[in-house]
């Protein structure tokens, strides 16, 4: 069963990145519902912009906390798909 690393931008315009095991839609709309009392619940609606699947739970728990640690700016690059601004999001970072 496959895992996912996604990304929903809340009401307020903040991102929230989770993994799930579950279907996406199926999150999203447990989030929606207020299922979840963390982060999203005073959020809410949100909406699913990035996602990523990954055969392995450690490879999905990396990575979403690698993503959990990123500027607005490369996370949005990320959404995007704009893969030479992420870099250069990355490098900038590391230089500092």
């Amino acid at each position: 069963m496959p895992f996912w690393v996604y990304m929903v931008r809340c009401a307020d315009a903040s991102y929230y990145v989770g993994v799930a095991q579950i279907d996406l839609e199926q999150r999203i709309a447990e989030h929606n519902a207020g299922k979840y009392e963390g982060y999203t619940y005073k959020r809410r609606p949100v909406e699913l912009v990035w996602s990523e699947e990954f055969q392995r739970v450690t490879d999905a728990i990396a990575s979403e906390r690698q993503i959990k640690k990123w500027s607005r700016a490369k996370k949005e690059a990320l959404i995007a798909g704009d893969w030479e601004r992420l870099k250069q999001l990355a490098r900038s970072r590391s230089a500092q």
